[in-house]
């Protein structure tokens, strides 16, 4: 009767509890061992599998199933969600990490999972098989995902992974899978875990204390957890790969950072004269110097070009976080009364609170005119005509701001507030004789924050810096400006006195009503009973950004947001059927009809699955899944307000012009404007999967699968991508010197690139770029496919212990998109595709299990990547964990993890000019790093 209360309450909402036990396609993370067969699988109880609300016998389905169980996390070595989810095969898509500027500038602290590659705000993430809210700023400043960061990796029973469209059965969002982590819900005694973790080579320690117990007591019953987190920050400064721009593979020598720096109108390098350097050698941790970058100056009696001066430091590059500082507090409780046999009350609650700080960079400043202007440029008396080509005495300067003025690096934190809850009330039970079951709950979600972050403001520091406007020249606004003065540093006060705090109080919730009824023997055929499930939903989800009212306006240097706020109602019905056609042969289901309304519109989809089991033997099964999928357009996609993000980027066409490459251009990293605007007339995107598999376990100790996997989307809403744009601009453009373009300038993509790319007229930036506009359209499709294969091999010995064998792999095929109708096909695989998706991933583990001892041995591949300048690739990598565990008695375990054994810095990629040097998404500098965690058990079963 336990274990049949512990499915029911998988039966809320919007999902269904996952696994029981291990599938037979279950990924190769865990050295544990395989599955039971088939005949043992028959004499169990029913189940629920991810993917489907209808209880069953066998724990695979028609499509595959990946389950990682709390043993898994900690034999293979993962410390966090993210490393989890980081080593599951089929998650192959660009997401960010913890030191990603993107990541720091819209969604500080948060953390994706992207199956497929398909984008985050693709993959459905449950908890406890229930929606839970978006992170509650967008991905990139575009889109909404689920953030997964803040879910206590202590408190997990087991993660589930369903790959492949499932909108049929949990709505919108299940386009590429879903994910469903399933905390521990069965009372058990008390368990104390207390983990401690450390870096060999400094920075980043941290500790982890979970606690959870339960009991039962009559007919109440329950489950409570707490964890607590205490993670300090890894500076970047900290690792000897990422410390100073010495470390760039593009230079043979280091590029100083440009701390203090003026030009002329054509943006040649003014000299400060070393003895202005030298006065300012004190900063950066006294690594400021007189700086040279080669044909960055201009020498007007010889009209040549020759080093350009300025006073900079190699080290000041080094100031962002790597590992963000995280102090986090985590509650979950799942509680139930018994009303009777066959009735039950039920509440589960899970909440988080964190505090998270990181660091992104530091500030900077340079003129910029009331209109939003940035082009730096202002007449300045003070300027000798005889230092520029054009005699107009045309000045610009730029600040880069060290720690000394700062008056500490604490002072230009991002602040990150977090609070999170979601809580399910409900009944459930059985009705008559027992043979349908019910389940109706309400669940309600909150992701709130509250981000503070310092910012440069324009009318203070145009004050301090170059004082009153005294009128205009040549239609450029003129200073009365002191030279000295952007030479001089700032006290704490004086930095203070230009800077202010912008906060942002953003806030997600959804509500949803859900009634489930479900029964597995609707009536009988002669091969066996007709499974029967139905669901109906209603509900809304809303967000609202709430930003700093002055960022929305010309107030901050290089910020001008947008805001977003809106809502949205839903409602949707379904029903599943699984037929048992022969006795080998069972075929399965569903359809789902979805209703959306928004802004004035509305829209209904209708999906559906179909699904077949074939088993001509015990130990072979032959299965295939076919669904269609949709997702409704995100919120912020919507709702968007119209607005500027200060972004960057490379400016192809400027370095084309000038005829230097990629990666050494003095384009190749410059600031402009992200214009965007919301668009409420979206409609939903829609997508077809296919799986198509074996799984073959000819006994308990080897089981093996293979799947073939194919998600087609249509109508994707595509907020174009930057660089993209920039590329597609250069191509389709005149070359230097008005050679033809590369590309038809006709295209579709060509006339939008375009269309899309404004540069400066006049003046000092002239010809360079002011803005790029990006809007959200129904216009792209994608296609990827590929193979999944996993295997178990577990080998019993007399006297040394069971050797367990695990293995899982993933080979995309092909991956591409096309942007509009009659665009070429992108091969996003490509290596000048502008994307960084792998191949292929694999992992896999060894463990040694002795009985009270056990170790594992976990390796992980990410195969090659385009390389920077995206004109070939980077070899793949590997990455290996040890781990053990020994038994002091039976409620006592000791526990030590290595990660990154071999202490591999990221892959070298000799093209990549941009800092850290290497690629966020997939790669860190943490280097090795050690783990020890304590385990008390008192009551309940044995460890």
């Amino acid at each position: 009767m336990r274990h049949r209360r512990i499915i029911a309450s998988a039966l809320a909402g919007t999902a269904v509890c996952a696994l029981a036990g291990q599938a037979l396609a279950q990924t190769a993370v865990d050295g544990q061992a395989p599955p039971q067969d088939v005949a043992a699988e028959e004499a169990s109880p029913e189940i629920l599998v991810l993917g489907s609300r209808i209880p069953r016998v066998q724990a695979e389905g028609p499509a595959p199933v990946t389950t990682i169980t709390s043993e898994d996390i900690l034999r293979n070595g993962y410390q966090s969600v993210p490393d989890v989810l980081r080593a599951i095969t089929q998650n192959g898509g660009e997401t960010q990490s913890q030191q990603s500027f993107s990541g720091a500038d819209f969604t500080p602290g948060a953390q994706q999972v992207d199956l497929r590659g398909l984008g985050p705000n693709h993959t459905l993430v449950l908890v406890n098989g229930r929606r839970i809210a978006d992170f509650p700023l967008p991905f990139g400043g575009n889109s909404n995902f689920t953030d997964i960061s803040n879910i206590p990796v202590g408190l997990i029973e087991r993660v589930e992974v369903l790959s492949g469209s499932a909108s049929a059965i949990y709505g919108s969002d299940a386009i590429s899978g879903v994910v469903n982590f399933q905390l521990k819900s069965k009372p058990d005694g008390t368990r104390i875990d207390y983990r401690a973790g450390f870096t060999e080579h400094g920075g980043g320690s941290s500790q982890r204390l979970s606690l959870t117990t339960g009991w039962e007591t009559g007919g109440f019953h329950g489950v409570v957890g707490v964890e607590l987190l205490d993670q300090r920050p890894l500076w970047a400064y900290q690792r000897r790969l990422q410390d100073s721009s010495a470390d760039s593979p593009t230079t043979d020598y280091p590029i100083a950072r440009r701390n203090f720096l003026r030009t002329d109108e054509d943006n040649d390098y003014l000299d400060p004269g070393a003895a202005v350097c030298a006065s300012l050698a004190s900063l950066n941790g006294g690594t400021t110097y007189y700086a040279s970058r080669p044909g960055y100056g201009y020498d007007i009696a010889n009209d040549e070009y020759v080093d350009g001066r300025y006073c900079g430091s190699n080290e000041a590059i080094g100031y962002g976080t790597t590992i963000s500082q995280r102090r986090a507090a985590s509650l979950y409780g799942s509680m139930g009364y018994n009303l009777s046999d066959k009735a039950e009350l039920f509440v589960d609650v899970q909440a988080s609170y964190s505090r998270l700080r990181l660091f992104r960079d530091v500030l900077d400043w340079q003129y910029v005119t009331p209109d939003g202007n940035e082009e730096g440029t202002f007449f300045n008396p003070n300027m000798p005509a005889n230092l520029t080509f054009s005699g107009d005495q045309l000045d610009n300067w730029y600040r880069l701001f060290t720690p000394e003025e700062m008056g500490g690096l604490d002072k230009g934190m991002t602040r990150n507030r977090s609070f999170t809850y979601n809580i399910t009330p409900g009944i459930r039970g059985k009705l008559g004789d027992g043979a349908w079951g019910y389940e109706v709950t309400y669940n309600h979600a909150e992701y709130s924050s509250k981000i503070d972050f310092p910012q440069v403001v324009i009318g203070k520091s145009n004050d301090f810096f170059l004082g009153p406007q005294i009128g205009e020249e040549n239609g450029y606004p003129a200073f009365d400006a002191d030279i000295a003065r952007l030479y001089k540093p700032l006290t704490p006060a004086e930095y203070a006195s230009i800077t202010a705090i912008s906060t942002y109080r953003p806030k997600t919730w959804v509500n949803n009503f859900s009634a489930t009824i479900n029964s597995t023997e609707l009536f009988q055929l002669p091969a066996g009973p007709v499974g029967f499930a139905a669901v109906a939903e209603v509900g809304d989800q809303g967000y609202e950004i709430n930003p700093d009212p002055l960022a929305l306006t010309q107030y901050y240097v290089g910020l001008i947001d947008s805001d977003g706020k809106g809502t949205r109602q839903h409602w949707g019905a379904g029903g599943e059927l699984r037929v048992p056609a022969f006795e080998f042969l069972q075929l399965s289901g569903a359809g789902r009809y979805d209703h959306y309304s928004f802004a004035g519109n509305g829209f209904g989809k209708f999906t559906y699955n179909l699904g077949a089991e074939l088993r001509p033997m015990k130990s072979l099964l032959i299965r295939g899944a076919y669904g269609t999928g949709f997702r409704a357009p995100d919120l912020h996609y919507v709702f968007k307000g119209p607005g500027n993000t200060h972004t960057g980027g490379t400016d192809y066409y400027g370095c084309g012009q000038v005829g230097e490459d990629i990666g050494d251009c003095q384009f190749d990293d410059v600031d402009f404007i992200a214009r965007q605007n919301g668009n409420r007339r979206l409609r939903p995107e829609t997508s077809t999967s296919i799986n198509a598999g074996l799984v073959f376990q000819p006994s308990r100790n080897f089981d093996f699968s293979a799947d073939y996997f194919r998600v087609k989307m249509k109508n994707q809403v595509l907020n174009m991508r930057i660089d993209t744009i920039l590329r597609d601009e250069a191509s389709c453009r005149p070359g230097a010197g008005g050679a033809a373009p590369e590309a038809d300038p006709t295209t579709p993509t060509c006339m939008d690139a375009i269309a899309r790319v404004q540069r400066y007229a006049g003046g000092a930036l002239a010809g360079e770029i002011q803005s790029v506009s990006i809007n959200p359209i129904n216009i792209a499709e994608e296609t990827t496919d590929g193979i999944d294969i996993a295997a178990h091999l577990r080998l019993p010995t007399a006297g040394i212990g069971t050797f367990a064998l695990a293995a899982s792999y993933t080979y995309v095929l092909n991956h591409t998109m096309r942007q509009y109708p009659g665009d070429p096909v992108i091969d996003k695989l490509a290596f000048d595709s502008g994307y960084y998706i792998p191949r292929d991933k694999g992992t896999a583990s060894l463990t040694w299990d002795l009985g009270r001892f056990s170790t594992t041995l976990n390796g992980q591949r990410l195969s090659k990547l385009p390389n920077y300048a995206e004109e070939g690739y980077i070899k793949a990598s590997y990455l290996f964990n040890l781990s053990a565990q020994v038994d002091l008695n039976d409620r006592i375990r000791l526990s030590g993890t290595v990660n990154n054994l071999f202490d591999q810095n990221p892959i070298k990629d000799r093209t990549y000019s941009g800092y850290p040097y290497y690629d966020t998404s997939w790669f860190d500098g943490v280097g090795r790093s050690f783990y020890l965690q304590l385990t008390y058990k008192m009551g309940g079963a044995k460890l």
